[in-house]
């Protein structure tokens, strides 16, 4: 293609068509060594890695030797025939500077051309590793998502059977209760561990019966105010995100004269759960137990900088306080 734009620009008011062909093709080879030199040597090795003083020595030379062999050229041209002076080449051939302004128009181009293709190139592999790395990160945390649910249903499970255990004990009559009650929690767990939200209204009922396994246990020595405020009843969150902190509080809560106090609030307003557990607890036991642990690393990886987690202790009470802002209703997911 070069050597065409050659041929067609030198032929401009020439007829010397058998020089023109050659002297073109002598000018491709020409036009060929700066463009390689740069494409291939002086711009990866030396403007790449801002080696600027040796890329400027480069260009340099690799510019005088290409005016050198344009001259060179020239000379060879007017020996090209006998006779030949240099008034008889083609009027586009004749002038040394435009020749050499001509060959380095075609070599920028040509390396800009490249320099384009190959970042473009880079830009792809880029977006691509970018998307690999996506997909590697996402599948990382739902194995680390699916690792810490796993995690939660065996203490619940742990704790739920020594409730049954301690009943059995005395030969309760509440015993087949309370394995039926333990039977329907651990139907909730098993069925919507894989699911990625569940309507926040189930999340509470399933409280509410865990609480209910709880009072049988502590008998009259559990105390449990739950106060509920959703107005929307659709609203949806991740499974077993507030049961664990439930389950933490009659683990590691503690009676105080003679009772253990438990409050609950669960409220939805504008699309933000505001989750409020608070229990009596000795200072003495300040484990929160792995539970508590899994749930944190949880709302970690569901809702990244969209909750606010604090955990207080005081006066003989443990509080946890939980917001998640911008929860969906079902129409919308």
């Amino acid at each position: 293609m070069l050597w065409v734009f050659y041929v067609l620009f030198f032929s401009y008011h020439s007829s010397a068509t058998e020089f023109i062909l050659i002297f073109s093709g002598l000018l491709v080879l020409i036009t060929t060594i700066p463009t390689y030199l740069t494409i291939n040597f002086i711009i990866p090795k030396f403007l790449n890695k801002k080696k600027y003083k040796l890329f400027g020595i480069y260009t340099f030379s690799t510019f005088l030797l290409t005016t050198i062999l344009i001259l060179l050229l020239l000379i060879i041209s007017i020996g090209y025939r006998e006779n030949t002076k240099f008034n008889d080449l083609p009027s586009m051939g004749r002038n040394y500077i435009y020749i050499t302004i001509l060959v380095y128009l075609i070599v920028l181009s040509l390396s800009f051309f490249s320099i384009w293709r190959i970042n473009t190139q880079t830009t792809i592999k880029n977006s691509l590793l970018k998307n690999q790395l996506l997909v590697s990160k996402y599948d990382l945390k739902k194995q680390e998502l699916t690792y810490l649910k796993n995690q939660i249903h065996p203490h619940f499970l742990f704790n739920s059977l020594n409730t049954i255990y301690g009943l059995a004990l005395k030969k309760s009559k509440e015993t087949p209760e309370v394995i039926l009650k333990l039977s329907d929690l651990l139907d909730y767990i098993l069925y919507q561990k894989n699911k990625p939200v569940i309507l926040l209204v189930d999340e509470i009922k399933h409280i509410e019966q865990y609480v209910d396994l709880e009072k049988i246990r502590f008998n009259d020595t559990l105390k449990v105010d739950l106060k509920e405020e959703i107005k929307n009843q659709n609203i949806l969150i991740a499974p077993l995100i507030l049961l664990p902190f439930v389950e933490n509080v009659f683990k590691h809560g503690s009676i105080i004269d003679g009772y253990l106090n438990v409050i609950i609030n669960i409220s939805v307003i504008e699309n933000v759960l505001r989750f409020t557990i608070k229990n009596t607890f000795k200072e003495k036991n300040t484990s929160s137990g792995i539970g508590l642990k899994n749930v944190k690393e949880r709302l970690e990886i569901l809702y990244p900088n969209n909750y606010d987690l604090q955990i207080k202790s005081s006066s003989n009470w443990f509080e946890v306080q939980l917001e998640i802002n911008h929860l969906k209703p079902k129409k919308y997911v």
